[in-house]
């Protein structure tokens, strides 16, 4: 698998800029990919410096441990999810760090891997899990979920206000035979009136059920939380996310309780403020960058330092 695989790592140089506050230090790359960022850092710093990076996805630290084998033993890569990025980060030898980065949300080879079932536009069944040792597929949750609980879910996790007449929709539609893959549910959804911009409705329905399926939010938040344990005080913690639901959580959190969000206590709770905010406002990839890597148009990036 060549490296345009998976997708151009997004605001490479500001990561980079936030992040590394020695060439000799110990980061963590906490969503490898295709190893695009963990690259960059690992070419950034000295003989000295190394990196420890975690994936869910098995294909992705595959392919992650061929393309950073030049630096040996300088990156130490293993499979797990946010949840367990301390433990994971001890066993390979790293008890600290001096920056984690944490690139939210799906890559260009999981969208664009028809079998995994991350894309409407692709034929493919309804999976959409990033680790295929998760219980639950995007199609149990389609076929089993009942009416409200499916609005519900369009609703808080994909943003979709026509959450109701979807789910009545795909209720519907699965009555008369299960939905098992991305075309049956793309016809469910517009079957159901997807409105002026279905593009954007299915896309919201597709991000809804995948967050769920992998319970990104839960782990975005015991992720956050480990990091900050696994932080050296002055180290710099950076997040990469792609939707609103994402960058309001990360806010908060890295803001602390004395700015409350009343309407995100559900996805996430408020930990104590341990942290100075170095972007006053979500950095942007440029209007040259995202010209040359579409993908990136909805990258946030924030950055913080650990306090003492």
């Amino acid at each position: 698998m060549n490296e345009s695989a998976y997708h151009e790592p997004v605001l490479v140089r500001e990561v980079l800029d936030y992040l590394i506050t020695t060439d000799s230090g110990v980061y963590v790359d906490a969503t490898l990919g295709g190893g695009g960022h963990s690259q960059a850092v690992l070419g950034r710093l000295g003989p000295e410096g190394r990196l420890f990076g975690l994936d869910r996805d098995a294909e992705a630290v595959a392919f992650s441990s061929s393309r950073l084998a030049s630096f040996g033993s300088r990156a130490v890569l293993a499979r797990g999810e946010f949840a367990s990025l301390d433990s994971a980060a001890a066993s390979a030898g790293f008890t600290h760090a001096d920056g984690i980065l944490f690139d939210l949300g799906v890559s260009s080879r999981q969208l664009d891997s028809a079998e995994r079932g991350f894309s409407y536009r692709m034929e493919g069944p309804l999976d959409l899990r990033m680790d295929d040792r998760l219980p639950v597929t995007a199609a149990e949750l389609v076929n089993n979920l009942p009416e409200r609980g499916l609005a519900d879910l369009f609703f808080q996790y994909g943003e979709e206000r026509n959450s109701r007449r979807i789910a009545r929709s795909v209720v519907r539609s699965r009555e008369r035979g299960p939905i098992t893959t991305t075309s049956g549910l793309a016809e469910a959804v517009r079957r159901g009136g997807a409105g002026p911009f279905p593009e954007k409705t299915l896309s919201r329905v597709f991000q809804a059920l995948r967050m769920k399926v992998n319970d990104e939010p839960g782990q975005l938040a015991a992720g956050l939380e480990k990091a900050e344990r696994l932080l050296r005080p002055g180290g710099r913690l950076v997040v990469i996310s792609y939707h609103s639901l994402e960058d309001r959580a990360v806010k908060r959190f890295l803001r602390g309780p004395e700015h409350p969000a009343p309407r995100l206590a559900a996805l996430m709770p408020a930990p104590p403020a341990r942290f100075r905010v170095l972007t006053r406002r979500a950095v942007t990839p440029s209007p040259e960058e995202c010209e040359q890597n579409p993908r990136s148009r909805s990258a946030r990036l924030r950055a913080a330092e650990k306090s003492a």
